[in-house]
């Protein structure tokens, strides 16, 4: 069973069986990748690869059947499509544009890394598309998936070993 995330009267959701969720997406909406940096959620289906944690702010990983990685403080992602490493993780200090995997703020105390350009990488194809926590208001996010934390610990625990993230434009 996948989680699909698509549009929803004027806002959006997370279906996942039976249940559904409110959810946030990338400020360009869900539609066909364009290039890097675009705010698109990519239409499509993504396998879930693992879930990345914070144990000072979690105490312990998730309950899932999914691999589980604590995220260290020096955890990033890069995301310059020149780079060698674009889409894939990376200690920082890091020479070329990356995300901070250990935020200032809760977006990332779980994240769900889903096989999104990375078999093969693709150069300018979308880097770091996540599934991780909704800002208050669910406000739109970079081009990730956002769920509420109880609503993606849930979630976690329901996914199978072959779930899927799939976001549509509508249901």
């Amino acid at each position: 069973m996948d989680l699909i995330v698509s549009g929803q009267g004027a806002g959006w959701q997370a279906r996942f069986g039976d249940r559904i969720w409110r959810a946030a997406v990338g400020r360009g909406g869900i539609a066909v990748k364009q290039a890097e940096g675009d705010g698109i959620s990519p239409v499509g289906c993504w396998p879930i690869r693992r879930v990345l944690w914070r144990a000072d702010k979690l105490g312990s990983a998730p309950v899932t059947v999914l691999p589980t990685a604590r995220i260290a403080p020096d955890d990033g992602w890069c995301d310059a499509p020149d780079h060698p490493d674009y889409n894939r993780p990376v200690k920082r200090p890091f020479a070329a544009s990356h995300e901070e995997m250990w935020r200032a703020d809760d977006l990332y105390d779980i994240v769900v890394v889903l096989g999104q350009n990375d078999d093969p990488v693709v150069p300018g194809a979308g880097s770091a598309i996540f599934l991780h926590l909704a800002r208050e208001g669910y406000t739109p996010t970079a081009g990730c998936a956002a769920l509420s934390r109880a609503d993606l610990l849930e979630f976690l625990a329901l996914a199978g070993p072959d779930t899927r993230l799939c976001f549509r434009e509508t249901e």
